[in-house]
């Protein structure tokens, strides 16, 4: 090195600070650790600290979407807001099954702050112009990694003509290695209906879409339908629903265990891993087994699945004991719409004789009583009336339409004069039916209808999922027993419960494989059970500032609340 020349120090790199960080910080001040404590136990310079602290109003408003750890000048309200929405929005297709691309994700990012911008007065001159956010692939890299999203999404396109050929060829392999016939072989798929949605023209679909708030038209339940590739065994469907026990069930006095369905329950009514895998061992194994024992059929049996979230790779090793010669088979990502046996028309078919019965009942109610549709809609048309109406359509799927759906995977078994039967007879009653009652319907009503069962959510319906979700709840919460004694809990209760529950989220956050569905989950529990600790912590804080000299903490939990608290 040169004696004379000038040594340049390096740069000290600048150290960005997390939100909780900065959370931390205007905690431990407020508790009353001075300025010059806070910047040397941090390592920052006291200039820092105070700027913190001069904005810690806002700071303690920020809720960052899930996974963002810094929040920099560039992210506003708004970014936060449609991260929250995009990340109902994922969830919601990865639980259809639909394939996403980058270039999917990133467009719906930008049609969310689109809608946001719009809704959020003052947002565009608010640091947020309405061309600031490019959904960029630097955002989309940084999002995906927050939310733990598979890396390889974007590069996952249609199935091509010779993935589906191979998978043909394996499939045949299999049914030829083990000798399997029609009889033997299953396939099950899940599917979205929303069991109070009217056509669009008709005048209670027009009153509705006026109507503030949760509209029950949005109110859906999610079914799992499985056949054999004979079409002479129906397996009772599994449903998902928002509630475990519905009002109407109390009512009519509703055993579950006598339904037509196996019923099951959670916040989202998405079919989970666990609900599948039950209905396995509890439905679909029993059923099977004694069919193929009436049948006189080996005891063996193969499940076709795609590659949908609640169908476990390790499915098999999840099976009973009784069941293992049940023998599962995995159709290729995104070859759903191509090969799978249930989305060749029999989905289609069952909704539209879904439809066709639900029509019958209004029509059959009015006309022998003095109820308006309207009166039928709103106060004699509820889950239990839907759950019959399930069972009247799923037993009106004919073996024929069933048979013919194995054509693309199976056409062995489909003889050529075998044909799908035309629903042109189901779709114009439909439309009779809807005129006779005075709706305005027709044809391509009935077949948009269908299709809206499996439609693209809009903004709107992304924060009418969310907020219904926290709802319901916050309504279970509501509606359970109050405890007897209320029972004072200590600071530092709270805030070990707070500490297990942070080790708790990181450590699921890492390991679990579902990271969408549970990021939700846990954002969620967060939302509406800790809340309310943290509602304490706060209430104590305020007060612990405001208590005089030499006054307990003990006893500041036990002293009630003013009108000034």
């Amino acid at each position: 090195m040169d004696p004379g020349k000038k040594v340049i120090p390096a740069r000290k790199k600048k150290k960005m600070m997390s939100i909780q960080l900065k959370h931390e910080i205007i905690e431990k001040y407020e508790r009353g650790v001075r300025v010059v404590d806070l910047a040397r136990l941090y390592d920052r310079n006291t200039s820092t600290i105070c700027s913190i602290l001069k904005q810690k109003e806002s700071i303690k408003a920020i809720t960052p979407a899930m996974g963002v750890k810094i929040i920099s000048r560039l992210r506003t309200s708004v970014h936060e807001k449609m991260e929250r929405l995009l990340l109902v929005w994922l969830t919601e297709k990865q639980l259809t099954r639909c394939p996403l691309t980058e270039g999917a994700i990133c467009e719906k990012a930008r049609a969310i702050y689109t809608d946001l911008l719009q809704q959020t007065p003052g947002s565009s001159t608010d640091g947020a112009p309405e061309d600031s956010f490019k959904a960029s692939r630097g955002w989309y890299d940084n999002f995906r990694r927050r939310i733990s999203f598979p890396s390889d999404v974007g590069h996952v396109g249609a199935t091509s003509s010779s993935v589906n050929k191979d998978c043909r060829k394996t499939f045949t392999d299999v049914i030829a290695a083990e000798g399997y016939v029609p009889q033997q072989v299953f396939n099950c798929d899940e599917t979205g209906l929303f069991w109070k949605r009217m056509p669009r023209r008709t005048f209670i679909t027009i009153e509705e879409m006026k109507m503030p708030g949760h509209k029950p038209m949005k109110d859906r339940l999610t079914l799992t339908l499985c056949a054999n590739a004979s079409g002479d065994c129906k397996i009772k469907p599994l449903l998902v629903y928002h509630s475990e026990n519905p009002r109407a069930f109390k009512s009519h006095k509703i055993i579950k265990e006598k339904l037509q369905v196996m019923w099951r329950a959670n916040p989202r009514a998405w079919v989970t891993r666990q609900f599948f895998v039950e209905w396995v061992n509890l439905v679909f194994g029993p059923a099977v087994k004694k069919y193929l024992q009436v049948k006189n059929l080996p005891l063996q049996a193969l499940l076709i699945l795609d590659n949908g979230p609640a169908h476990p790779h390790n499915l098999q090793d999840d099976i009973l004991e009784d069941f293992k010669f049940i023998k599962v088979f995995y159709l290729p990502p995104d070859s759903t719409a191509l090969l799978q046996p249930m989305d060749q028309q029999v989905v289609c078919n069952f909704k539209k004789l879904f439809t066709r019965h639900l029509f019958r009942r209004c029509f059959e109610v009015t006309q022998s009583s003095n109820l308006t549709i309207r009166e039928f809609w709103k106060d004699h048309y509820n889950i239990v009336s839907c759950l019959k109406i399930i069972d009247m359509a799923w037993q009106g799927v004919t073996k024929r339409t069933l048979i013919c759906s194995w054509k693309k995977l199976w056409p062995e078994v489909v003889s050529e004069r075998v044909m799908f039967e035309p629903d042109t007879a189901v779709v114009e009653e439909i439309v009779s039916l809807g005129k006779s009652m005075g709706l305005e319907v027709d044809e391509e009503d009935v077949s948009e209808l269908v299709k809206e069962h499996s439609q693209e959510l809009t903004s709107e319906e992304l924060k009418a999922q969310q907020t219904q979700q926290h709802a319901k709840v916050l309504q279970e919460i509501d509606t359970a027993a109050e405890p007897e004694i209320d029972e004072v809990i200590s600071t530092s209760e709270i805030m070990e419960m707070l500490g297990m529950w942070e080790r708790l989220s990181n450590f699921i956050e890492r390991k679990h494989p579902e990271k969408v569905a549970t990021g939700c989950a846990s954002s969620l529990f967060n939302d509406t059970c800790l809340a309310h600790f943290r509602n304490i912590l706060k209430e104590r804080k305020k007060q612990l500032l405001k208590r005089p000299a030499g006054e307990s903490e003990e006893s500041l939990m036990k002293k009630p609340k003013t009108e000034d608290d």
